[in-house]
């Protein structure tokens, strides 16, 4: 059995009554894997590069010095990025026709318009709505997850079948 198969039957198993009436099944492994990439694999190794790879020190690039929670995510982006992509090819649109290096790209391009997207949010939400930044960051934490499946879905993985 494959790596890739092995999680969707996790995920599968994970698809009870309640869910399945809400969620259709493609929506809910997005949501999985999102889940697991953003709120486990970011942190967990976000953590272990600040707090052993980059030992709390500021990096010397040459040309700029990285304070140690930047370098951190300087560092985890590239692994989460593929993570992410590696679980969006495999697992949840696992049947679409676009070649890897296309749908590599686009999903880099879909990456770039989320970084935007919550960087303009925050802002709208905080200085412009006068909203508090912690359900600020919830908001657009939402619009962002809307919009992320939404063009993985129908740009990044386009046309992929449904199982």
């Amino acid at each position: 059995m494959r790596f890739a198969d092995a999680i969707i039957a996790w995920i599968d198993r994970l698809y009870v009554p309640p869910v399945r009436s809400l969620l259709p099944r493609q929506t809910f492994r997005y949501a999985v894997c999102g889940g697991l990439n953003y709120l486990v694999f970011d942190p967990l190794f976000y953590s272990l590069i600040y707090n052993f790879l980059v030992a709390h020190r500021y990096i010397d690039c040459g040309f700029v010095v990285l304070s140690p929670h930047v370098a951190a995510l300087g560092l985890v982006f590239p692994i989460t990025f593929f993570v992410g992509f590696w679980l969006n090819r495999h697992v949840v649109f696992r049947f679409s026709p676009l070649q890897t290096h296309t749908q590599l790209v686009r999903y880099l391009l879909s990456v770039t318009g989320s970084i935007v997207l919550t960087y303009a949010g925050l802002k709208f939400f905080v200085e412009v709505c006068g909203l508090w930044p912690t359900p600020s960051k919830l908001l657009t934490t939402g619009i962002v997850t809307a919009y992320s499946y939404l063009v993985a879905k129908y740009f990044s993985f386009q046309n992929a079948k449904k199982e």
